[in-house]
């Protein structure tokens, strides 16, 4: 996939310019899939660049409003991606730096980065600088974004491997059989068949089923998990259509083995 841009499809509407276009330099898969879907839920649109030339590439390429650029990139660091960039233009970058790098932070932020954040990092620490370095620049897009978040129609009946859920009637149906969910459960099942196929981090489910000013223990994630495996899956103990990606969330698997 090397060399391509990868646009979140929940922005492929894509008619709407005023939503902000999002350039993520970033070669780790696993925090790509996250961003790409937890970003696509708050209003962005993504385009990924997996080392650093084709970040500069894409940059001319796309003109994006803001760019999420890690400090360890293949090819081209992302310090000499930032001042190539910032050669010539003003657009908003933030860095994302490993734990215990400061002296590359501060090189990042005397190159011209606006902001960094430290992985791993919490999703809506993220959205909140990347929103403020957002407002600095005088972008009008960001309140026209956050006025999309949860607002876009959705399906009514979403379906993915033997999985049906029917969001009008609230109903759930498993290789068949009607399934009784509780309404967290019921919540949480439809937004992982929404995503089939793509990771889902544990910061976006909370967010998302519990809301941004949820304070609980994150184990109560868990426990709704372990509960839905056990109402879905074949066998809960070797689960194949909600699997665990350590150290980042769940996923629902589109066509599990």
């Amino acid at each position: 996939m090397t060399g391509t841009a990868m646009n979140n499809p929940a922005s492929n509407a894509g008619a709407d310019t005023r939503l902000i276009n999002v350039l993520l330099a970033e070669d780790e898969e696993s925090f790509i899939d996250a961003l790409v879907v937890g970003l696509g839920h708050e209003g962005f649109s993504v385009s990924v660049a997996r080392d650093g030339v084709q970040a500069v590439q894409l940059f001319d390429q796309l003109n994006p409003d803001l760019i999420l650029l890690d400090l360890m990139l293949p090819k081209m660091s992302g310090i000499d991606v930032c001042r190539s960039i910032r050669s010539r233009s003003a657009v908003p970058i933030i860095m994302v730096t490993a734990k215990g790098a400061e002296i590359d932070t501060v090189v990042a932020l005397e190159m011209g980065a606006d902001d960094y954040v430290t992985k791993p990092y919490r999703l809506r620490e993220l959205v909140a600088r990347m929103r403020a370095v957002m407002r600095r620049s005088g972008n009008s897009n960001v309140e026209y974004a956050e006025s999309r978040v949860g607002g876009a129609a959705t399906e009514s009946v979403w379906e993915a491997s033997n999985v049906r859920v029917d969001l009008d009637k609230r109903r759930v149906f498993v290789r068949g059989d009607e399934v009784v969910l509780r309404r967290k459960e019921f919540e949480l099942l439809t937004l992982l068949v929404e995503n089939a196929g793509r990771v889902l981090t544990r910061d976006l489910l909370i967010d998302r089923i519990w809301g941004t000013d949820y304070i609980g223990d994150t184990k109560t994630l868990d426990v709704h998990i372990k509960r839905l495996r056990s109402r879905i899956e074949v066998n809960p103990a070797a689960p194949v259509l909600i699997t665990t990606v350590r150290g980042v969330g769940y996923r629902f698997d589109a066509a599990p083995d």
